[in-house]
């Protein structure tokens, strides 16, 4: 059975980040449909979505057109990068929050981290080189 599967699949494109993207979000729309229970016009639009992003995401998983593919997953990987990127940045500020202080640099917005408790200290962005002063 796995090889008559791996023989079917061969020539095809597979899964990859935006197919397990939209397989993961139609599931999701298809458990919050649930919690429409008399919204009989709300689940029915939301699970067609749903449906439709899972039909979407097996086309392009069993796709042959393996440029498009590749295509339209960099554009969602390009698309992702920089909310994955604010979001880990966010992440790193909060685990860190006891012990530095964080500052945006007046002039790129680089996000600066500064020990806390050293008083007012003179800041040098590493990215443009601007020096403001703060408190920490």
């Amino acid at each position: 059975m796995k090889q008559k599967f791996a023989q079917f699949m061969y020539g095809r494109y597979g899964m990859d980040e935006l197919s397990k993207f939209l397989s993961y979000f139609s599931l999701l729309l298809l458990l919050i449909s649930m919690l429409f229970g008399n919204a009989a016009s709300v689940k029915s639009v939301v699970v067609l979505i749903a449906f439709a992003l899972l039909i979407f995401s097996y086309f392009r998983i069993f796709s042959k057109n393996y440029e498009k593919r590749r295509a339209e997953n960099a554009k969602y990987l390009n698309f992702k990068r920089p909310i994955a990127d604010k979001l880990r940045l966010r992440r790193e500020m909060w685990a860190q929050r006891k012990n530095f202080k964080f500052f945006k640099c007046p002039s790129c917005k680089a996000v600066l981290r500064v020990p806390k408790g050293k008083g007012k200290v003179r800041i040098v962005c590493k990215k443009c080189g601007t020096a403001f002063e703060k408190k920490t």
